[in-house]
């Protein structure tokens, strides 16, 4: 247990430190490859598709990174319970947490008893619950249309800058292990093999990301979390999902659909509900 615990608090270190890094790669390519590249604007004028794309990239990234900070910000932790549980040689859960009462979970990660907990994220490096799971589904989804939107650009990019033609759908399958034998036959650059690997980095992030806000919006529609369907715990007095969705992402969801803002105040009174 001691060894799994270790390893999951280097993971809770590292995947930040992935993220910030993934995230200013990405920034780089866009504004000093891609954009330029792609989109060329001769003498001092910009053109509109330059403007264009500029702006959406920087939409997509400010509301990722937006719901990044707003998910940290607004943790699920109960303010009013700051002794440490006692966890029993019996307990069934996980190491990284155990049950307590009332939908209450100890993380042991965090150190914090943690309120309607549904799992802990390693990139944010605190649990997602009653408080910032809408943050974190917008942070999911944002994070998923950049990535993808990043593809997109790469693609591009290679087809302007070294004629790769993607119209073959089998292109993309053999693309990396052949721009890897072309590296140590030094018939290709680093870049363009980095590149290359940067549009799987993108298209697995992107598509985990989508699988992942599917998942989530389910379980919550359902008004259930992911510990309660690791557990088989069915959730009773089921409220319809109109009702549980709005308890997640408030009456102004659609202004949390463009900004990173607050848009449901939680209080601790939660913690009282039957999870």
């Amino acid at each position: 247990m001691f060894t799994r615990m270790l390893k999951l608090r280097l993971l809770n270190a590292v995947a930040p430190a992935y993220f910030f890094m993934a995230t200013a790669v990405t920034f780089i390519l866009h504004f000093c490859f891609f954009i330029p590249t792609i989109f060329p604007s001769p003498g001092t004028s910009l053109r509109g598709s330059t403007v264009l794309h500029t702006a959406v990239f920087l939409f997509l990234m400010f509301n990722a990174l937006g719901n990044y900070i707003m998910t940290i910000k607004y943790p699920a932790e109960s303010a009013n319970e700051t002794a440490v549980p006692v966890c029993s040689p019996h307990c069934s859960d996980k190491v990284d947490a155990h049950y307590l009462l009332n939908g209450r979970h100890f993380c042991k990660l965090c150190k914090k008893v943690i309120l309607k907990r549904d799992h802990h994220c390693f990139f944010t490096g605190n649990c997602i619950g009653n408080k910032n799971m809408r943050y974190f589904i917008m942070f999911c989804i944002y994070t998923s249309c950049t990535c993808l939107y990043s593809l997109v650009l790469g693609v591009a990019f290679l087809t302007v800058e070294y004629s790769i033609s993607f119209e073959n759908p089998l292109t993309f399958l053999t693309l990396l292990p052949l721009s890897t034998g072309y590296f140590f036959m030094g018939t290709i650059s680093g870049l363009q093999l980095f590149l290359v690997l940067m549009l799987y980095v993108w298209l697995g992030i992107g598509l985990v990301c989508a699988g992942f806000c599917c998942q989530q919006v389910l379980l919550v529609a359902r008004g259930q979390t992911w510990c309660q369907m690791q557990r088989g715990e069915l959730v009773e007095n089921r409220s319809p999902w109109r009702t549980n969705l709005k308890d997640v992402f408030g009456t102004r969801w659609i202004l949390g659909l463009i900004v990173p803002v607050q848009t449901v105040e939680t209080e601790d009174t939660d913690a009282h509900k039957q999870d």
